[in-house]
């Protein structure tokens, strides 16, 4: 293609390995050039142990002298996170794409100059972006008239899923099918937070954390933290972020005018208590509970910046879900520690673990419990798997793209190859606690004569037995409540009155 000029810029956060290594990674004896945004936790099962973007491009190079079929190869054998660009010069091809969970963001835009953009966030205001789709890789043969990208699916777009159903009636899950879960967690979570540096020594004083959790007190967050303790040094702080709003309507309704409106917000009452519960059953560490108030002044001031960052995604389900991520991820607020009164900190975290991906595996939503009623297990599995086939449309891309603002990445344990594939093969009753004879209760008065593990509520019951098992069992106990609803970022604007729906496109200004 005739007076075509490729531009390659990279930003790095440096989470591998002993140095930084700059990007964009350019090869100087063929030309190509890589821009990495990830982490490659294991390359073709071989684990990675030092820095992955480094190991990549070696490889790309080699196969790119080798041929486009050993390039599509190479990232195929990728387990973990990651969206990339990659100038294959030697064909003069153009690779991009996102992991088949999309876990990282990528958006496309055509300019009005007929340029093509591909860039982690939305950075224009020409066309509108889209979410590049996590089906496959995409390759552009710039020696072409045009741009037209070639999807190279992946072998299989997400692990099957266990469609089996019981002859009978069936006990929950079983000893040896929970054990097996918590093993593969623990293994997920290794992956995630060994060996991360901090580059900057000077920076880190004592007690300064590596890590911190995007944590609402529930099970899927607080069963991260708990298993985290098994595996990080007892000396590294774990840095709980529980954020709450203020949010004018919820104000309005409360009967005492002088209450503190963000110690009244569901994950911050749910946070307190399993922090609580959390420092008594593992009191050797150090775990610092961070509020994060949020004035209703400041979340219209950011609200611009928010619908920014999140776009191509645009409904008020969106903004909601995303405001909440977005000041969580900033880490900034008061602190608690075990004992110590609360002081004004900003979390020094720059992994942050979430629980994204355990509702999907394994249950969690209100509609699961609807399938179950509707069409017993058949209809349970099926929904079960849309779900968890259009996370990365539905979740991933706008969660990266508002949380690394801040300069920290997410990872997600649920949504680790390994655990998902393992999960997914499970029988669907070895997950959940569905069953024909047992009612699914509707709130938490009927859950307070929870005396053993097989009373547990149904949704998401391995993962509960689980928690149970670790002595948390207030945790093991909680249901499910919407992250928009928990910190009370929905239904936030007064002028609507609470009448808009999650599916509403946002209106301009």
């Amino acid at each position: 293609m005739c007076g075509l000029r490729l531009t390659f810029l990279s930003t790095v956060l440096a989470l591998r390995g002993e140095v930084v290594q700059a990007q964009p990674v350019v090869d100087q004896s063929t030309g190509c050039v890589l821009c990495w945004n990830g982490e490659a936790w294991k390359i073709g099962n071989k684990e990675v142990q030092s820095n992955d973007t480094a190991q990549i491009f070696d490889l790309l190079v080699d196969a790119a002298r080798a041929g486009n079929d050993s390039i599509v190869n190479v990232l195929t054998s990728i387990t973990g996170p990651f969206a990339f660009v990659f100038y294959d010069a030697v064909s003069s091809i153009l690779f991009y794409g996102r992991d088949r969970f999309g876990r990282r963001s990528l958006v496309w835009q055509e300019q009005n100059n007929g340029a093509l953009t591909i860039s982690s966030i939305d950075i224009t205001n020409n066309k509108p972006a889209q979410e590049v789709s996590t089906n496959g890789l995409y390759s552009i043969d710039l020696k072409e008239d045009s741009l037209t990208p070639i999807l190279s699916e992946w072998p299989t777009a997400s692990p099957p899923i266990n469609r089996e159903c019981p002859p009978s009636l069936i006990s929950p899950p079983c000893t040896s099918a929970v054990l097996a879960l918590q093993h593969c967690l623990l293994e997920a979570l290794r992956l995630r937070l060994m060996k991360i540096p901090t580059h900057n020594e000077h920076l880190f004083k004592p007690n300064s954390a590596k890590v911190a959790v995007l944590f609402s007190g529930g099970l899927d967050c607080t069963l991260l933290a708990r298993l985290a303790h098994e595996l990080l040094p007892l000396e590294e702080p774990v840095d709980l972020l529980n954020v709450a709003f203020e949010n004018p309507r919820s104000i309005a309704s409360q009967k005492d005018a002088l209450a503190n409106p963000y110690e009244l917000c569901p994950d911050r009452m749910t946070g307190r208590s399993s922090f609580s519960e959390l420092a008594h059953t593992c009191p050797s560490r150090l775990w610092r509970f961070v509020a994060i108030d949020i004035p209703y002044s400041e979340t219209v001031s950011h609200r611009p910046a928010i619908i920014q960052l999140m776009s191509p995604h645009n409904t008020e389900m969106d903004l909601s879900i995303a405001m909440a991520l977005y000041f969580a991820s900033r880490g900034q607020g008061s602190a608690n520690s075990n004992s110590a009164a609360p002081q004004p900190y900003t979390t020094t975290a720059r992994v942050l673990l979430s629980g994204l991906g355990a509702d999907e595996l394994f249950g969690g939503y209100s509609r699961h419990a609807a399938a179950f009623t509707r069409g017993g297990y058949q209809e349970l599995v099926a929904e079960l798997e849309m779900d968890f086939t259009r996370i990365g449309h539905r979740n991933l891309g706008r969660d990266d793209r508002v949380t690394s603002h801040w300069g920290r990445e997410v990872r997600y344990p649920y949504l680790d190859e390994d655990f998902a594939r393992f999960t997914l093969n499970l029988p669907v009753w070895q997950k959940c606690g569905f069953r024909p004879d047992k009612n699914i209760p509707k709130n938490h008065e009927q859950q307070l004569w929870i005396e053993k593990e097989d009373d547990l509520e149904p949704a998401k019951m391995a993962l509960r037995m689980m928690m149970w098992r670790l002595k948390l069992r207030t945790v093991a106990s909680e249901r499910k409540r919407a992250i928009q609803f928990g910190s009370r970022t929905a239904k936030m604007d007064v002028k609507k009155g609470g009448r808009t729906k999650g599916t509403d496109v946002l209106l301009p200004g």
